[in-house]
């Protein structure tokens, strides 16, 4: 049975509306004010709110504010009760974030309708969500057996070399085979490292109690430990002549564990400098706003499109068959979810043609 809010000072308004709601088949909780709406809202999560806009302690729109700020009911359908005369106010009602509005008094009719729509629109939301985790679930399904069987291939092939040749190879040629096997089989662990990862971050977002634990942790100092990871890397694609700091920001911890930390930087920082050439520049810089902790990376590598940037997914490897790189493409995905999972925030610019891409990450300051 779904569960509405109904919040409005006027106790007849309550009544009536509580009593025409229940005889749909619905089950009505009610609140005399705002203050008190906003509390009801977080304790019993109703799947509509109902909310008139003067009332006392604390007006419609401050309860719509509040609503939307929060995480438990930021998503949840709002409509405005309105009186006639409060009618020209509903255009700031609908910017802020209201989904409707009814004006009083409303007809049995009127106020069906207005809930139906956002049953409609909710299941519309429904289906477009399932469609894209079916969308990747094919993904992963395609993908994953075609990069396990190409690492496992090079490993079986190397390995046979090795074994059949042993009496005819040199020892120069022994360790170039033994090194492709070497970079096979770690291929083939980041790829199932990575898809753990990212189911394992898939069950967290639909447990409101894991959120709120990793939501706890933090990481000190984090700006000097991103130069870590990140020169790190540059060692690793001996680049340490590209790599430029900007703008360091010590004295701060952001609310995030420091190995989730050093996955999303070390995954970013990564795909900087292998998607750009020895002697272009990776820059990393920091500043503090709005109580975040801003992190950009820049690299004037191969860029990425904007249609390619809206359509951010999992699997999803950009123009895999031109930059010829392996992998299943979760790195990013992982990346941006896990920063969002952590209350931040994360944008990606890059305007393809050789042109780079600029990442700014938004940590919250704990």
């Amino acid at each position: 049975m779904k569960k509405i809010l109904v919040i409005d000072d006027a106790e007849f308004i309550l009544e009536s509306t509580s009593a025409l709601l229940e005889f749909e088949g619905y089950d009505v909780i009610t609140a005399e004010n705002g203050k008190i709406g906003i509390e009801v809202a977080n304790q019993f999560k109703p799947d509509l709110i109902l909310c008139d806009i003067s009332m006392p302690v604390m007006d419609g729109f401050e309860v719509l504010e509040s609503i939307r700020s929060n995480d438990v009911t930021h998503r949840t359908p709002f409509i405005f009760l309105t009186a006639f005369n409060e009618k020209s106010n509903m255009r700031e009602g609908m910017t802020k974030g209201a989904d409707d509005y009814l004006v009083k008094p409303y007809t049995r009719d009127e106020i069906v309708s207005a809930i139906n729509a956002q049953w409609k629109k909710y299941n519309l939301f429904e289906n477009h969500v399932k469609s894209k985790v079916e969308q990747v679930s094919k993904s992963v399904t395609y993908a994953l057996p075609h990069e396990f069987r190409t690492a496992i291939n090079e490993i079986k092939g190397n390995a046979g070399i090795i074994y059949q040749e042993s009496e005819s190879l040199d020892t120069n040629e022994i360790k170039l085979l033994s090194h492709d096997i070497v970079q096979s089989v770690s291929r083939l662990s980041k790829i199932t490292e990575n898809y753990l990862l990212y189911i394992r971050l898939n069950n967290i977002e639909d447990n409101e109690q894991l959120i709120n634990e990793v939501r706890m942790q933090k990481t000190e100092e984090p700006f000097a430990v991103a130069f870590d990871i990140v020169n790190n890397i540059a060692a690793k694609y001996d680049r340490f002549d590209d790599f430029i700091v900007e703008n360091e920001t010590m004295g701060v911890s952001i609310g995030i564990s420091s190995e989730n930390f050093f996955v999303i930087m070390n995954e970013l920082s990564d795909n900087a400098f292998k998607f750009s050439k020895k002697g272009d520049n990776v820059v990393i810089s920091s500043r503090v706003s709005n109580d975040k902790l801003i992190i950009e990376l820049i690299d004037n590598g191969i860029g990425i499109e904007e249609n390619q940037i809206s359509n951010i997914a999992a699997l999803n490897q950009f123009n895999r068959e031109k930059n010829e790189q392996q992998g299943v493409g979760l790195g990013l995905i992982i990346a941006k979810k896990m920063i969002e999972l952590h209350n931040g925030q994360f944008n990606i610019v890059g305007n393809g043609n050789e042109k780079g891409t600029k990442i700014t990450l938004a940590f919250p300051i704990s």
